[in-house]
């Protein structure tokens, strides 16, 4: 997402394309980037408790930043993004791919 972009904007644009791209329910995968806080993986994890997610991590060459991939059954575009705002208002500093 853009600076520019209003974020309701985005989600919206969002929603229509993975209606577009998918039969739902179906697997999505997020990515996020935090910095390399045991603290903050743990805080994205725990909002993906109990839904059978596999979650991966890696950390950057120089260890200052962790990328989170999270794969997990999703039963609609509006669960996906109600997801990724969950995770933007829990968890400070993390950037959504």
């Amino acid at each position: 997402m853009s600076e520019k972009q209003n974020p309701e904007e985005f989600y919206k644009k969002l929603e229509a394309q993975l209606y577009d791209t998918a039969t739902w329910p179906s697997e999505y995968l997020y990515k996020f980037i935090v910095k390399s806080d045991v603290q903050k993986i743990a805080e994205i994890e725990a909002l993906f408790n109990n839904m059978g997610a596999v979650i991966n991590t890696i950390e950057s060459k120089n260890g200052k930043y962790t990328s989170v991939s999270i794969n997990v059954l999703m039963r609609d575009p509006k669960a996906v993004i109600a997801k990724y705002k969950e995770v933007a208002e829990n968890v400070e500093g993390v950037i959504s791919l």
